[in-house]
């Protein structure tokens, strides 16, 4: 699962199988159907069950944003533990949109372009911390979206003084 310790480095079917694992995860049948060998994207399924239909016969919104909630996080957080760097990442700020109901399977899509590793390095070497906002789409199965959600990713140096990039 790990190919290298130290840094956390994972494999994709591992970071994939870990995904599905996890409980909240697979008692809201969110599922990780697809995680790209460099981490730049993945894809997530979210099934309609028992378990995540609300009053109205559709999924929770709670389930949708649970859905969305780590994944540029941990795409970032591999990309660079693959690169020998080792970096604390967290979701620091989310908000989602719900523009029509949740009937079918949800599919969301994550992306992570070379640009904003590009622009996360520099901020990093800068400052000891970097932040961005990364929308994802909720689509059902005839395309159409559901729900937007929006994620702030938190990347910060583990070995930074922790008070760099502050003013006394």
């Amino acid at each position: 699962m790990f190919r290298n310790r130290k840094n956390r480095a994972m494999t994709p079917r591992g970071l994939r199988w870990l995904f599905n694992c996890y409980p909240p995860f697979l008692f809201q049948r969110i599922r990780t159907v697809y995680v790209a060998d460099d981490f730049h994207a993945c894809r997530v399924e979210v099934r309609p069950s028992l378990r995540t239909r609300n009053i109205s016969g559709t999924t929770f919104g709670a389930t949708i944003f649970a859905a969305a909630d780590p994944f540029h996080v941990i795409l970032l957080w591999q990309i660079f533990a693959h690169r020998g760097q080792r970096l604390d990442a967290w979701l620091r700020g989310g908000r989602v949109r719900y523009l029509r109901p949740a009937r079918t399977t949800l599919t969301l899509e994550f992306e992570v372009d070379e640009a904003d590793v590009a622009e996360a390095t520099e901020q990093l070497d800068r400052h000891g911390r970097w932040t961005r906002w990364y929308r994802t789409e909720a689509r059902d199965r005839d395309g159409e979206v559901c729900a937007v959600i929006e994620t702030e990713v938190f990347l910060g140096r583990k070995d930074r003084n922790r008070t760099a990039g502050r003013t006394p």
